[in-house]
């Protein structure tokens, strides 16, 4: 069966525009244009919009979702039984929010208590709902979806122990930030120092510590204003300091 533009995008639920723009950056090209100039869709590019659609619906950035697709190797039933494991994650996740929020709700009527190990597990959900919303877009497309899902999950599964710990940390690496700026010099001992202890802090989240992925990090603190609002509000220069200090902790120095 033959599809135009609109009757495609009618079967899809998405728009004209939509198909028009995938045809526009190569990720979905119609299989034929007719003689009136109208673009023809088979059923090899129903099924490839179907994929396309389940990335995006993952989250994944239509760039990437390009390179996976259009890749010799890409391999349709695989990437299928990859979208059901993902999407089986995802409903579990959606599955524990309601019932967190429900139990809320009782709560707040009157009708049940929580405990704190409950309560922990929402705040939990709600502060990964919270960073992905204020640095999600930047941290995918740097990082890739498989990285920050297994960060995600991995905070997710933090005890309330490790979670006190990990929240120490973070005030270790500000306290020794400030003092190692004062040497002006990210190469001094008591900044190396404070680079450690950032990389400690990060393993709290991190499935996997790269040399690269820290020195990259730490060079977004610097372009990305909301990060570098952070580690300057009390001294501003901080971010560049501790950039560069991690680059040369890291090795990364150019």
């Amino acid at each position: 069966m033959e599809y135009t533009v609109q009757s495609l995008a009618k079967l899809a639920g998405v728009s004209s525009r939509t198909l028009r723009y995938y045809d526009e950056i190569g990720i979905l090209k119609p299989a034929r244009v007719n003689s009136s100039g109208y673009r023809i869709y088979g059923e090899e590019e129903v099924d490839r919009l179907q994929q396309i659609l389940f990335y995006r619906e993952l989250g994944v950035s239509l760039e990437m979702i390009k390179s996976i697709i259009l890749s010799p190797s890409f391999n349709v039933k695989e990437a299928l039984l990859d979208h059901r494991v993902k999407l089986l994650e995802k409903r579990k996740q959606l599955d524990a929010l309601i019932q967190n929020v429900e139990k809320t709700i009782a709560k707040s009527e009157g009708r049940r208590n929580m405990s704190n190990k409950q309560k922990f597990e929402g705040f939990k959900q709600n502060k990964i709902e919270e960073n992905e919303k204020k640095y999600g877009k930047e941290i995918r497309e740097k990082y890739g979806d498989e990285t920050i899902d297994q960060a995600n999950a991995k905070f997710r599964n933090m005890s309330e122990k490790d979670y006190k710990k990990m929240i120490d940390l973070e005030k270790e690496v500000l306290a020794a930030l400030a003092e190692a700026y004062k040497t002006r010099d990210p190469a001094s001992d008591i900044a190396q120092k404070a680079a450690d202890l950032h990389k400690q802090w990060l393993l709290f989240s991190w499935s996997k510590y790269s040399k690269e992925a820290h020195a990259n990090l730490a060079q977004m603190y610097v372009d990305d204003a909301r990060f570098a609002a952070y580690y300057d509000k009390k001294q501003p220069g901080s971010a560049e300091f501790l950039r560069d200090a991690i680059h040369i902790y890291t090795g990364m120095k150019k």
